[in-house]
């Protein structure tokens, strides 16, 4: 698995899981893309369900993050000030409490840059600022996490509201034409299944 959603949505994970006739129990790994809530929110119940029984990877650099050690850099009072305070008060209170407690995990084995994990033929660890993405060398599925979004069907850079250096996460994007893509599944906007190089491309020139 890849990823887990915001804390709350265990229920709708397993629902898409029994819809392809996948089981939990028969879940071997979570790789957790980054330190974002909305990607690492569910992953405590994923845990605790399974007993345990699978392993936890991340990035190293996101790993204290992760467990707790550190606040997550998007997700804490001070970097969300401005929205709690455009919520109402009882949404603000919820957000400003999950803010305070994010959710955590001990991660199992910390990733790098280029490592290659034997899962589905092989998946390649594409480190970029911020997060890792995800090459499945089998199927040439880029998992892109972040790195961009797809809008009706079209590969477009990263949120710039959300990224902190918006000039390096786009340069970076050059290591993705080091390998031959069909498909890209961006975690906001679903897939791109078009001339994904040449779109690549685009994005980064027009930088």
């Amino acid at each position: 698995m890849i990823d887990t959603g915001m804390p709350g949505q265990y229920e709708q994970i397993i629902s898409a899981m029994d819809r392809i006739g996948l089981s939990l129990d028969k879940l071997k790994a979570v790789i957790l893309t980054h330190q974002d809530i909305d990607h690492i929110g569910s992953v405590p119940e994923i845990i605790k369900e399974t007993k345990g029984s699978i392993e936890i990877f991340a990035h190293e650099l996101d790993k204290p993050y992760i467990e707790g050690e550190i606040s997550l850099i998007k997700t804490n009072p001070k970097s969300m000030a401005k929205i709690l305070d455009s919520l109402p008060e009882d949404q603000s209170r919820i957000m400003l409490e999950l803010c305070k407690n994010p959710p955590k995990a001990k991660i199992d084995t910390t990733l790098s840059d280029g490592q290659e994990l034997p899962y589905f033929g092989g998946i390649k660890v594409l480190f970029t600022p911020g997060h890792i993405s995800l090459y499945l060398k089998k199927s040439r599925v880029l998992v892109a996490a972040d790195a961009m979004i797809c809008i009706d069907g079209n590969l477009r850079g990263p949120v710039e509201q959300t990224t902190l250096d918006m000039d390096t996460a786009i340069s970076s994007l050059d290591k993705f034409l080091r390998y031959d893509i069909e498909s890209v599944i961006c975690y906001h906007g679903g897939v791109c299944n078009n001339k994904v190089h040449t779109q690549i491309e685009n994005i980064i020139k027009n930088l």
